[in-house]
């Protein structure tokens, strides 16, 4: 397909493509796809290749591997990549690389993709790629982007693409509030199921900002949403693997034949080892329970601003006890004004045309303009329950907020239909959106990576984070997108750095910059809690307490459930006996090559 075909092609849909829009969202995306192709000056990919063969494998052999792979898969269910790399956009993504490569493309790019179709083929793809040690790497549907998308960290890896044809809805119980899913079922899906039932007014579900990725894949990546069900893992229960050799698991209540708990209650007996197959290369997810949140009976979202940078530490301090206590009910944000001017969709030289840093002066008067208002800091939240109940705990938010000077809440109806605001307001109310891709057109050819560090709820650990990335950016001359996301007790802070994927010189500085803020957070205590690809090795290397205690144990656990190394060496910063000493790590000193010098081959 060529680039104006791509362009002017209809987006998928759903029922018809499992990774496809709901009908309500349909016009949305179109014209979400049309403003990213406005900008798009990123030539495409013609270029003929040849399949890359995994190291520790001849071509010959791989080849003849594959042609044993289709004879058992059927070979519509087996692609060789050796076709130009198409880039795509967030409803048409790539399999084969990450779509918004922070490197050359040809770095992190697959060598065949396979489709399986039940947890029996998953199976035999597993014991076919012990059989020639060959690397695999599993995707749900590949939507992880910022941190990597669809792409392998192994060079060459057979990408194991489960969404395609594993896309059931198993269960909805709307006695317990549950679910059973396979790896490619998306929020939007799950939501289209529930409403087909009649459900909507019963239960709702809890789904991050875009609504399109797998429900399996973000929750054992460990991605949020913001309804009071935010944390994905943590409303998880029950889980099917397949290990590294082959075998099939069933975790917690699972285990017991004929038992009608699995997701319901997620410990069964014994050790709960669930937690091993969350960021991790130990096995392969292909069925997951989740638990689903009643219908509060009724919600109400509510918007503040704040007019200073400096009011972040005492606004913190704030919300941490509201929020510990549960008056501020649901996963909520509070952003920078910067990437609320970028959320309108348009390009950064629609508001500022010079190098550097976007000048605060400008930012400001741009956001003037906007029917929000001049600000420094937006908080997004949602209050939850009976009219009483709303206005109860409202009241009580409201004489908290305005303890910081020049503190405003925002009318929601003098906002128009398409303001940020509204976004927020249906995902908090369990509606999967689209809207939160249009921050990525602040550049052309926009792509985006994540600086995700975790902290307590606290003024000091805010004011401390806010000053080392703001202090990065402007090292390195990029516009500092800082957005918190507080959790009970802990907050996360999540940097969007967004860069032109054709531009090598934003590449390079887009992860210098996030290079220098992990090792600097590092040192102040904070940890990643999710990163990229390319970083896996560097933030693995920051939890190193005891002479790297963790990842040693880790580093056994790998060895004895995959004594081949073959399930997605080095996700995580794990990496198989085969490969350890021989120069896989990617860290600042490594450069930007993937690779390593071979693998052993006893």
């Amino acid at each position: 397909m060529s680039f104006a075909a791509e362009a002017h092609s209809d987006v998928p849909t759903l029922p018809s493509a499992h990774s496809g829009i709901p009908a309500y969202l349909l016009e949305k995306a179109r014209k979400e796809k049309e403003v990213i192709f406005e900008t798009r000056t990123k030539p495409q990919n013609e270029r003929q290749r040849l399949p890359v063969v995994p190291q520790g494998i001849e071509r010959d052999e791989f080849l003849k591997a594959l042609a044993e792979l289709k004879e058992q898969l059927g070979q519509e269910n087996v692609e060789i990549n050796d076709k130009p790399l198409k880039d795509g956009w967030y409803m048409e993504h790539p399999n084969t690389h990450d779509m918004m490569t922070i490197l050359d493309e040809e770095e992190f790019v697959a060598s065949a993709i396979v489709y399986p179709g039940s947890t029996e083929e998953v199976q035999q793809i597993v014991l076919w790629a012990n059989k020639y040690r060959i690397p695999i790497f599993p995707i749900s549907m590949g939507r992880n982007l910022g941190y990597g998308g669809a792409a392998p960290r192994v060079r060459g890896s057979v990408t194991i693409d489960l969404g395609k044809r594993m896309n059931k809805i198993l269960d909805i119980n709307a006695e317990d509030y549950t679910c059973l899913v396979e790896p490619g079922v998306s929020f939007y899906a799950l939501y289209e199921a529930i409403k087909e039932r009649g459900l909507e007014d019963h239960m709702w579900i809890d789904t991050p900002d875009l609504g399109g990725g797998s429900i399996i894949g973000n929750t054992v990546d460990r991605g949020v949403g913001y309804t009071p069900y935010g944390d994905h893992w943590a409303c998880h229960s029950g889980l099917e693997v397949v290990l590294p050799t082959g075998e099939v698991i069933r975790t917690g209540m699972g285990a017991l034949p004929g038992n009608n708990t699995w997701q319901a209650f997620p410990y069964g007996f014994g050790p709960f080892s669930d937690g091993i197959f969350s960021q991790s290369n130990f096995g392969i997810v292909t069925k997951m329970g989740m638990t689903l949140m009643p219908n509060p009976g009724g919600h109400e979202a509510f918007m503040y601003t704040f007019p200073k940078e400096e009011d972040l530490a005492p606004l913190i301090d704030i919300i941490r006890p509201l929020r510990i206590s549960n008056i501020l009910e649901n996963v909520a944000q509070l952003r920078h004004v910067t990437q609320a001017l970028a959320a309108r969709g348009r390009p950064r030289t629609e508001f500022y045309s010079g190098s550097g840093p976007m000048p605060s002066e400008a930012v400001h008067a741009a956001a003037a303009k906007t029917p929000v208002g001049d600000h420094a800091w937006a908080y997004y939240g949602m209050s939850y329950g009976p009219p009483q109940v709303r206005a109860h705990k409202l009241a009580l938010v409201d004489a908290a907020f305005r303890r910081i000077p020049g503190a405003r809440r925002i009318d929601p109806s003098t906002l128009p239909a398409d303001e940020y605001f509204w976004a927020r307001d249906r995902v908090a109310r369990g509606v999967p959106d689209i809207h939160e891709l249009r921050w990525v057109n602040w550049q052309p050819n926009g792509a985006h990576i994540a600086f995700s560090p975790v902290s307590p709820i606290r003024g000091a650990d805010a004011a401390r984070l806010f000053a080392l990335g703001k202090e990065a950016h402007e090292r390195y001359g990029i516009d500092f997108f800082p957005a918190f996301c507080v959790g009970l007790r802990e907050m996360h802070l999540i940097v969007e750095i967004v860069f032109d994927r054709a531009d090598a010189g934003q590449r390079k500085a887009a992860l210098a910059c996030l290079r220098d803020m992990v090792d600097e957070a590092a040192k102040l205590g904070y940890g990643e809690y999710r990163t990229h690809l390319v970083l896996m090795d560097q933030v693995a290397g920051t939890y190193n307490w005891n002479d790297g205690a963790l990842m040693k144990f880790n580093e056994r656990l790998k060895d004895a459930l995959d004594p081949q190394g073959i399930l997605a060496p080095g996700r995580c910063g794990i990496w198989p006996k085969r490969y350890r000493g021989r120069g896989w790590e990617m860290t600042r000193d490594s450069g930007e090559r993937s690779e390593g010098n071979g693998v052993d081959l006893a």
